[in-house]
């Protein structure tokens, strides 16, 4: 097996374990992610400012059991009742 060859699979199980962790994630547009806010009275939502050629903004909230996700390009207006959590990055398995 060929070095390259090696490190696309070991780069494969880290993901593959990180989805194991985490649990499912579903990647949804902006609107929808609102809308889910809109079901909880207290949601709590995660979010990080990043980008390399522009800027960013990720979003990660929990419902049902699952963990949503979306990215915008501008920032979420989000309600009073929102507790935020800033991080200084999130990532997510591809």
């Amino acid at each position: 097996m060929s070095n390259g060859a090696v490190i696309a699979a070991a780069a494969a199980a880290q993901i593959a374990n990180a989805i194991k962790a985490s649990g499912a994630i579903v990647s949804i547009k902006s609107g929808d992610f609102e809308t889910i806010l809109g079901k909880v009275d207290a949601p709590l939502v995660v979010c990080a400012q990043g980008g390399v050629f522009s800027t960013k903004f990720h979003y990660l909230t929990s419902y049902k059991g699952l963990l949503f996700y979306t990215k915008t390009q501008t920032p979420l207006t989000l309600g009073s009742k929102v507790e935020l959590i800033r991080a200084n990055k999130i990532w997510i398995p591809s």
